[in-house]
């Protein structure tokens, strides 16, 4: 049995985790910034660096001592390296470096990404490859054919904003708080769906690709408006947005091949409205469907832990002189989407 140490650090969340080959997680700690960064509206990079300086060696100290294990103990380290905010993304990286340096362990870099797409494999053992990863976050928005441990046919991207980003900017202008994605998704239970005619950004074109800024520029046009208040428009945002995520997915899925069954990770999908809406096309399809419990969706060292325990198993570890990356994508040959910014 491999016990892998996992430290996070990519965005606003700063945490550590061991993790064993068995899929039992011995300890897991998590420092949040949201009181931090509630007065801008959004993460604010300095902020956020300076904050995982303070409290990443408190939290690998605290998971050592609630496993009852020490450095000694442990078989590798794996931290996140990218992609995310660089100066976070570097804390991490460089503790993971001194103590798999200190301990004489192998260090494994693990793309932020990889985390999210190997997490439900940690939540769900009977769950094999190849199956279709939807990875929706803050940051990100794609449709991914995983194919097995660091092999990823990217199948779909987004030609603009990520859809944790259009939640974001939503509940910023809507006055509903931070973080954005749990106060629309709240203010929406409360709100018409329907009341607000709002787009549904590239469904039924034939590529599978995403978009979201124009969602986005309706809603502050909604907002501007007069016409609608802040549930309503939370509420028919969040169904638009469904709509996307649904029809962009089939559309993935018909050129997906033979898979498994049709997996759903990254932050956004800690949002049960768009469980539900992609449990009901995985059904439709008859495919099972998979998503991690929604801990295990946002940013957490665990995941990390996981991916590094399927690196490990694979072999796979790195050099201590291994860059911290601000952009890292899991399928580096795939072609750039058509319209697409640097985003994609």
């Amino acid at each position: 049995m491999a016990i892998i140490l996992g430290l996070e650090s990519s965005c606003d969340e700063t945490a550590a985790a061991l993790v064993t080959s068995e899929r039992e997680i011995l300890a897991h700690a998590l420092a949040g910034q949201e009181e931090a960064h509630r007065p801008f509206g959004g993460v604010v990079p300095e902020i956020a660096a300076r904050a995982h300086v303070e409290v990443m060696t408190p939290l690998v100290a605290q998971v050592f001592e609630e496993a009852e294990l020490s450095l000694s103990d442990i078989d590798a380290v794996a931290a996140t390296a990218g992609p995310g905010l660089i100066g976070g993304v570097m804390v991490g990286l460089m503790t993971g470096k001194g103590l798999a340096l200190a301990g004489g362990k192998p260090l494994v870099a693990v793309n932020h990404l990889e985390g999210h797409a190997l997490s439900p494999r940690l939540a769900d053992p009977a769950l094999e490859f190849p199956y279709l990863l939807l990875l929706v976050s803050g940051g990100h928005c794609q449709l991914l054919l995983v194919k097995g441990v660091g092999s990823y046919e990217r199948l779909a991207t987004t030609i603009d904003d990520a859809a944790g980003e259009a939640f974001d900017k939503t509940a910023k202008l809507l006055g509903l708080g931070f973080p954005g994605g749990p106060a629309v998704e709240k203010a929406a239970q409360t709100g018409d769906p329907a009341s607000v005619p709002l787009p549904r950004p590239m469904v039924g074109r034939a590529d599978p690709h995403f978009s979201f800024a124009g969602l986005k520029s309706a809603v502050l046009r909604a907002r501007d408006s007069g016409h609608y208040t802040p549930e309503d428009i939370a509420a028919s945002f969040q169904a638009a947005t469904i709509d996307c995520l649904v029809d962009r997915t089939a559309r993935g899925l018909a050129s997906a091949g033979d898979i498994t069954a049709l997996v759903v990770a990254g932050g956004v999908a800690s949002n049960s409205a768009i469980r539900g809406a992609l449990r009901a096309l995985a059904e439709r399809n008859g495919l099972p469907f998979i998503a991690p419990p929604p801990w295990l969706c946002t940013d957490n060292a665990a995941m990390i832990a996981w991916a590094g325990v399927e690196r490990f198993a694979a072999d796979l570890s790195d050099p201590l002189d291994i860059p911290a990356r601000a952009r890292w994508p899991l399928d580096a040959d795939a072609a750039k989407a058509r319209g697409a910014g640097v985003k994609a």
